[in-house]
């Protein structure tokens, strides 16, 4: 594999890794959001991702990360009495997004090192390119 499939593969996992950094993000941001209806109320939302591989014959000539749709949590809203609350409905009842603040960190905290990861590589990448040239003066 060239050194140009290898950075193209970082650089891919890399734009993906921020995407889902950024919805982490906007989890977070929108975790205690209130609404009086279950349709107005922010859901939570997740990238979906696939390994797109080239063929050249019977080898892989080369991979990237594709980023195929950042969809919505069908996990159920969070419901609470507040019949004090602005936003409440007729019922007293405010609805509240969807997000889970503990496992919203621990996707983050992965999401950070798989974009450290692929920074790694792309430093070692050009490390192993500088020492050729140096052989090549040689």
């Amino acid at each position: 594999m060239s050194f140009r499939n290898i950075a193209q593969i970082a650089g891919s996992a890399m734009t993906a890794q921020s995407l889902r950094l950024n919805t982490v993000a906007s989890n977070l941001a929108n975790a205690q959001t209130a609404s009086g209806t279950e349709t107005e109320t922010y859901r939570a939302r997740k990238p979906v991702f696939a390994s797109i591989y080239e063929r050249s014959g019977e080898q892989v000539a080369g991979a990237r990360v594709q980023v195929l749709d950042v969809v919505e949590s069908t996990e159920p809203l969070r419901q609470a009495y507040e019949p004090d609350n602005p936003l409440a409905n007729e019922d007293g009842m405010v609805f509240y997004p969807n997000v889970n603040s503990v496992a919203e960190m621990t996707d983050m905290m992965a999401a950070s090192r798989a974009f450290e990861s692929s920074v790694e590589v792309l430093g070692r990448v050009k490390s192993m390119q500088q020492s050729l040239l140096r052989l090549g003066e040689n």
